[in-house]
């Protein structure tokens, strides 16, 4: 989320978020490719604890103290993350990368393939770094022959895939077994494509490679001709 939304989610004044951030007490989650920073609700629930040990007494350096010590508690069920800075990129910044039109990545998300992450101030989208890897896989599908629907239906399974890894209780059992064992269907299915992708660039390998020799014989014996002259004619 951008400033202005943190500041309003975690009820603390502009002044006061500066002078968190400039005793390191917060910082922000990371910062877009134009270098505005962005937060995270991980970092809202950060916030919550903050306030929670100032009402207790505590004032900022000694809650400084706590955070380079032992850190603040974490809300349950929240993992142990990185605390370098990530990086979000506009639709200008995805598609230079990805070597493709901003119109195509709009297509992508108008299809729900992909999903902005959230937005700038100005109202920009913007898309976690990661992305640039998960497009790249998109457009592996589409070499391999798969339409956007199907690739839809494939970032349908992978969204799954996280909410049941990240919350095994998300569905009932018996939902849970049967997106599963679609999942394993699905995979299946690529794999056997992707061998029979394989197999047919070895085809094209091996006859690549012996045109390449035949045609560069055919070369030298082509830049051979006319170069000795017999009787008036060439040999």
């Amino acid at each position: 989320m951008p400033r202005n939304e943190f500041v309003e989610r975690t009820k603390i004044s502009e002044k006061v978020l500066k002078e968190w951030e400039a005793l390191k007490i917060i910082k922000p989650s990371g910062l877009t490719e134009d270098k505005t920073p962005f937060y995270t609700q991980d970092l809202v629930d950060h916030s919550s604890n903050i306030k929670k040990f100032i009402d207790m007494g505590y004032n900022l350096e000694e809650i400084q103290k706590i955070l380079k010590k032992v850190g603040l508690p974490k809300a349950t069920g929240e993992s142990e993350k990185s605390t370098a800075p990530k990086k979000h990129l506009t639709i200008g910044g995805l598609a230079y990368s990805l070597g493709v039109s901003t119109r195509t990545i709009k297509h992508w998300e108008d299809e729900g393939i992909i999903e902005a992450g959230m937005r700038s101030e100005g109202g920009f989208r913007l898309y976690p770094e990661i992305y640039v890897y998960l497009c790249k896989l998109v457009k592996d599908l589409q070499l391999f022959g798969y339409t956007l629907k199907q690739i839809k239906n494939i970032s349908d399974l992978f969204r799954t895939f996280l909410a049941i890894d990240k919350n095994i209780h998300a569905y009932t059992k018996e939902e849970t077994s049967k997106k599963l064992d679609t999942m394993c269907n699905e995979i299946e299915r690529l794999n056997n494509k992707m061998n029979l992708l394989k197999e047919g660039i070895y085809r094209w390998e091996d006859l690549i490679n012996k045109k390449r020799r035949e045609i560069n014989n055919l070369k030298k014996k082509n830049q051979k001709r006319g170069k000795a002259v017999k009787g008036g004619k060439n040999e």
